[in-house]
């Protein structure tokens, strides 16, 4: 098949959408297919990517430096030339400027589309627009959600959590609840003697560690608190925050705020074929507290990288933390959490034992299964669709 895969982010811009996008483009084109990617130009080079990518002018959005917004004069342009070609599925992958190229094409050509819902709008509109009365950012995000799912043949969603979201939203396009999980192979070296020799920490000093992007929805404030009462029993503790975001400044800036300058190393987004692999080695705990993954995908990262998880289990986490014996969940209460990691730390047999557990964990998120999953939707939908249109 030609799959068609359009988005608003991608990489060089690392978050979990880029990282679903790579996983599905290279299971599908092991398994005998062709893939080309739509995504903003962010300036880098493509040189070296492995698959075809169409790069579209774009501008900086003012209060989110690291995103792209696709301009529109770029739109009409790229649809014609996409409408020469051949397309078994289109796939949209994000509800902008991407999602109406996609819709548009459809149009033309008489292609299936297909829409991943990666993202939980509803807590994002209330992190991000905190003076927007509450009931009013969730009418909003409703509305937009019934329209741009209306406007396409089908619905990935990544957990039935997020299903059961979008069917209180009301809509009805069907839909099928497919994880992108990760390559397992991709996820079974890492050194972390090395990461701690190349960033000065000492080999016996305990490490706790989260991944993801700088922002609001990650619950990064949440963490730090947790450090600050860890700390006081655990004074040469370090917490390790490997990522970028919009609110890395403020996070630094808090850090000293709560005297914690010594004991929180930001090292920012890692090369995730070596560098990132070291990292999750190098830690003895690993903790998140998003309240919006829909997936939560650097938490099968730690567990396939035998790295003990202690997490909160929200939405996309608590599908993914259902009946693991690699990691412990707790409340989002900070005592509880601070209690949770404090325990496994005081413990390493403990610790070992969620090691072992992690890797089999991760073998129910294996993408190959998957993704089998997604080949076979993208066949159905494009055989029962109209013949193209020349």
């Amino acid at each position: 098949m030609q799959i068609l895969m359009v988005s608003d982010v991608y990489f060089p811009r690392v978050n979990g959408v880029s990282t679903s996008i790579q996983t599905y483009c290279r299971e599908l084109r092991d398994s005998g297919h062709s893939v080309t990617i739509v995504a903003p130009d962010y300036g880098a080079s493509d040189a070296a990517n492995e698959f075809e990518v169409i790069r579209l002018p774009s501008r900086k959005i003012a209060f989110d430096p690291e995103d792209r917004l696709i301009r529109r004069a770029s739109m009409t342009e790229v649809i014609e030339q996409l409408a020469e070609r051949h397309w078994d599925v289109i796939h949209i992958h994000t509800p902008f400027r991407a999602h109406q190229i996609g819709v548009r094409l459809a149009k033309k050509t008489g292609r299936p589309t297909v829409e991943s819902y990666h993202t939980y709008f509803e807590e994002y509109v209330a992190d991000y627009f905190p003076w927007l009365p509450r009931s009013l950012g969730r009418l909003a995000v409703r509305w937009f959600s019934r329209r741009l799912c209306s406007e396409v043949t089908h619905l990935v969603v990544p957990t039935e959590e997020m299903s059961k979201v979008l069917e209180d939203y009301g809509i009805s396009t069907p839909g099928t609840v497919i994880p992108t999980g990760i390559r397992l192979d991709e996820f079974s070296g890492g050194d972390g003697s090395v990461f701690r020799h190349q960033h000065g920490i000492a080999p016996d000093r305990l490490v706790l560690l989260t991944v993801g992007r700088l922002a609001l929805e990650k619950n990064i404030d949440f963490l730090l608190d947790v450090l600050g009462r860890l700390v006081k029993d655990r004074p040469a503790l370090l917490f390790v925050i490997s990522g970028e975001g919009p609110d890395a400044k403020r996070l630094k800036k808090r850090t000293e705020v709560l005297g914690l300058g010594d004991n929180v190393y930001f090292v920012g987004n890692l090369d995730r074929q070596n560098a990132l692999l070291d990292c999750y080695r190098a830690a003895d705990v690993f903790v998140f507290a998003s309240r919006t993954e829909t997936q939560g995908l650097v938490l099968i990262e730690a567990m396939a990288l035998g790295v003990p998880i202690v997490s909160t289990a929200v939405m996309g986490t608590a599908t993914v933390l259902k009946d693991v014996e690699g990691a412990r969940i707790s409340s989002e209460s900070i005592e509880d959490f601070a209690a949770q990691v404090s325990d496994l730390l005081a413990r390493p047999d403990e610790r070992e034992r969620l090691s072992a557990a992690g890797p089999v964990d991760a073998q129910a998120w294996d993408a190959g299964r998957q993704m089998k999953r997604a080949i076979a939707l993208y066949a159905t939908l494009s055989a029962a669709a109209a013949p193209a249109k020349r």
